[in-house]
């Protein structure tokens, strides 16, 4: 007998029974209060034709939706360990969550790492170590071309919009740089009221739907462009290529979202979801996309200008140092966003599969510059899952100036990682434009936590420094880090990423063969050039 059919026997059999029951005890008739309900919600289920578990299985299938709903809850709760949980365990959640809120974040008893594993890592530490008094170490953004260098801390805030994050979150994240010295990216939603509430600094972003800095078509507009790229909080300015979420996609944000406020900030129709597009109207060329580099420079009166991009064909990234040799036109910086970063949603095959990973593009990208002779002339900035000192000392060793964190500063605000960023129901009140969550999210509690997290990771990272006897980070080089490739063989970032001569690109009769393929291919006037 299926369930299908023990339910119309109950449904016949238990109302009789209660009908004769309540002929000896009249308050048997209170029992179908229940019955009834059961018995339509049953029904439904068997007529219905949408879900197959509801039509076999009236009213108990229902339980299955249920557990569904909160399986990710009893997974974070009560089934992940501290080092399994993705895409950030919670050992380094909790160990955010800690240094934002000012609490003892150290660890008894040893490593819970298997530290014989593959791809275990580590730096090694000096019998002499350095004695270094804490300071906020500073790199300057700006090449021959700028007119208004910024003085950058080695820890910044990753874009995220107004728009994917609520107004409370962005205030926080903005008076938590003020008070921290550090620098806020606005992300590609364009500068709202709540990014210059607090007067912290800000790293305008715009990507190719050019919002906030665009015309009624959706093109740039350059005098809109100049009207808020020129405000003294506005200290660098970065045109996104692409992001680790989904690169070569465009971002999507929600009709939901696109409140009437939002739409009038990025120059949209209210609650209509916004696509930006895959590719830029601007420039359609490696060339061209420097000229408009130095357009928006001359624009922003002077200030550093530089591109976003998550690699990935890579005879394109050449393309561009081609174009940069040839023109003369730098950028100020290249931000890279590995593959495994983003805080916006995406499919997930993109999202899985589609880019570079940080480490991979970071040791490309580096190389690249070094072996065109441009790499002196700009910085590098990184993003992608950077949580701990550690995390950016890697980075830092194998080549970057600084590095932006998002998902880090996500968790210094409260972030739980419930993973529903993109329904307006985040539960932190954090990623939502639901007023009665954004009022959970208490601003001036917040920025602290951001700026005590920020202040946290450069502590022990110089922490870092000093155990491995460096007295700045200008001597980390990749030999300091140690990773163990397989059993008892380790290995140094410098034998596993070997760094290229400065120059050796250009040389044609010297240019290492694993590069040549990717060399002739590139060209400086055309993205794709088919051999």
């Amino acid at each position: 007998m299926t369930v299908r059919q023990k339910f119309l026997v109950l449904l016949l059999v238990i109302p009789t029974l209660t009908v004769v029951w309540a002929q000896f005890w009249p308050g048997a008739w209170w029992f179908f209060i229940v019955w009834a309900p059961l018995g339509v919600l049953g029904l439904i289920d068997m007529f219905q034709t949408k879900q197959t578990i509801r039509r076999l299985y009236p009213v108990l299938g229902h339980f299955r939706y249920l557990l569904e709903s909160f399986r990710t809850e009893i997974q974070q709760y009560f089934i992940e360990d501290d080092l399994s949980g993705t895409p950030i365990n919670r050992e380094h959640r909790s160990l955010v969550y800690q240094r934002a809120k000012g609490q003892r974040d150290t660890r008894p008893f040893g490593t819970i790492i298997d530290i014989n594993a593959n791809g275990y890592e580590w730096i090694n530490h000096s019998v002499s170590p350095a004695k270094i008094k804490y300071y906020h170490p500073r790199v300057t953004i700006g090449g021959k071309d700028c007119k208004q260098p910024y003085q950058s801390s080695l820890l910044n805030i990753s874009a995220m919009s107004y728009g994917s994050l609520g107004h409370n979150a962005i205030e926080a994240l903005n008076l938590g740089a003020k008070r921290g010295g550090f620098a806020h990216n606005t992300g590609e939603g364009g500068i709202s009221p709540y990014h210059m509430k607090h007067g912290g600094d800000l790293t305008m972003q715009f990507g190719s739907g050019y919002f906030g800095c665009r015309d009624k078509d959706g093109h740039f507009d350059p005098e809109l462009f100049a009207e808020k790229a020129t405000r003294d909080q506005v200290k660098m300015i970065e045109i996104k290529l692409s992001q680790g979420a989904k690169p070569g996609h465009g971002g999507v944000l929600p009709g939901s979202k696109v409140t009437p406020e939002i739409a009038a900030i990025r120059h949209v129709e209210p609650y209509k979801t916004v696509e930006s597009p895959a590719s830029h109207s601007a420039f359609s060329t490696p060339v061209e996309l420097l000229q408009f580099v130095a357009k928006v420079r001359d624009l922003s009166g002077g200030k550093p200008v530089g591109f976003k991009l998550c690699l990935g064909k890579k005879y394109e990234f050449l393309a561009l140092c081609k174009a940069m040799v040839e023109t003369g036109i730098l950028p100020d910086f290249i931000t890279i966003d590995g593959s495994e970063g983003g805080t916006g949603a995406a499919p997930i095959e993109l999202t899985n599969s589609v880019g570079t990973p940080l480490r991979d593009a970071l040791v490309y990208i580096n190389n690249a510059l070094i072996g065109t002779g441009l790499r002196p002339h700009l910085k590098i900035i990184v993003a992608g899952k950077i949580i701990s000192a550690f995390h950016m000392i890697k980075a830092l060793a194998l080549g970057a100036d600084t590095v932006n964190s998002a998902r880090g500063m996500m968790f210094a605000l409260g972030c739980i990682q419930a993973r529903v960023c993109d329904t307006g129901f985040c539960p932190t009140g954090i990623t939502t434009q639901d007023p009665a969550r954004n009022k959970g999210l208490v601003v001036e509690n917040k920025a602290e936590r951001v700026a005590r997290y920020h202040c946290k990771m450069l502590e022990n990272m110089i922490d870092l420094l000093a155990a491995a006897g460096l007295r700045s980070f200008d001597e980390l080089k990749p030999h300091h880090i140690i990773q163990r490739v397989q059993g008892s063989l380790v290995r140094n970032y410098e034998e596993l990423y070997p760094t290229l001569e400065a120059g050796i690109l250009l040389d044609d009769e010297n240019r290492p063969a694993m590069w040549e393929a990717d060399w002739r291919q590139a060209d400086a006037h055309r993205w794709h050039n088919p051999l």
